[in-house]
């Protein structure tokens, strides 16, 4: 039986792909692609093809992507699961290392190395906010002071560009959310993790490459499609989160949103009460979805898988 499984989901990779394999080639690999247009699949079938691929004829998004390889995983009796993105890289034994301490320290239902960027020659730069000084005291003091490094350290939140997941965790906590389609799935899995007792930990000693430095933040203008979706996203994101009772909350922000709105009418702002009324459309459309998430989550079976 095999034990672990790396589960990739791939969208247009070729970029990150032949060298995200070439990593990887001492564990059985699963890989979801959301309907690539470029030469991903083809390049899998050719030079990859012992890996188990499934293919999907549209864009699921990152999370049900995954879920559809979790389960695959589950079913062939793994006990730990790697999810991977394609442009990150395991470096050496990193999956070895996250798998001792996962059996010694099984409280930890997430364990993550440290990303480093695309070079390997610095921290990936979005990582240093998830182990700052306000998650966890000790990281950058045990590693600036020549320290003992402890085998794990807990932290609120790492991104998912490689979790390696136990199976009792995943038979707790489900799978990904569909709430989320792509951004802010990771956010409220981790949310969901924690509210179900379980810890989220770095390994200091194990390291992976996320290969991403030329990627822009993007800039949304006021008013834009991408916009308002930015905006859903983080209302998903803030109100689903189920360690906190944010509803009352939630119905209050509609509330001062419909104020706002009226305020902009009667002060001439047409174009302010315009984008106001399409905010408040969205969160009315939101609420009940928020509200049925929080309550599915909230419950300890194997949902979404």
């Amino acid at each position: 039986m095999i034990n672990t499984f790396i589960i990739i989901v791939t969208y247009n990779g070729m970029k990150w792909i032949p060298k995200c394999l070439e990593s990887c080639k001492d564990y059985p690999v699963i890989i979801v692609d959301n309907a690539s247009s470029d030469d991903t699949i083809s390049f899998i079938e050719t030079y990859y093809p012992n890996v188990t691929l499934f293919k999907q004829s549209e864009n699921l998004g990152f999370g049900q992507a995954n879920n559809i390889g979790i389960r695959y995983a589950l079913d062939q009796g793994a006990e730990h699961v790697f999810l991977l993105n394609q442009d990150a890289y395991l470096v050496d034994n990193v999956l070895d290392k996250l798998i001792i301490v996962q059996k010694q320290y099984p409280a930890y239902g997430i364990l993550s190395p440290i990303h480093l960027d695309g070079s390997g020659s610095k921290l990936d730069r979005k990582f240093c906010n998830y182990v700052a000084y306000r998650k966890n005291p000790d990281f950058y003091s045990d590693f600036v002071l020549g320290k003992s490094l402890k085998k794990v350290y807990e932290v609120p939140f790492v991104n998912a560009a490689g979790w390696l997941l136990s199976r009792k965790l995943l038979e707790t906590v489900g799978g990904f959310d569909p709430l989320f389609y792509h951004y802010g799935e990771d956010d409220n899995y981790c949310q969901r993790t924690i509210y179900h007792n379980f810890k989220i930990g770095v390994v200091p000693t194990a390291f992976l490459l996320h290969d991403r430095a030329d990627r822009v933040e993007p800039k949304y203008k006021k008013g834009s499609t991408d916009y308002f979706k930015h905006i859903e996203l983080n209302l998903k994101a803030q109100y689903a989160n189920v360690n906190l009772p944010l509803m009352e909350r939630f119905q209050e922000l509609k509330r001062r949103r419909i104020r706002s709105k009226w305020r902009a009418y009667i002060e001439f702002k047409f174009q302010e009460a315009l984008y106001l009324k399409k905010e408040v459309k969205l969160i009315q459309e939101l609420e009940s979805k928020i509200k049925s998430s929080r309550k599915r989550n909230q419950t300890q079976r194997s949902h979404y898988l």
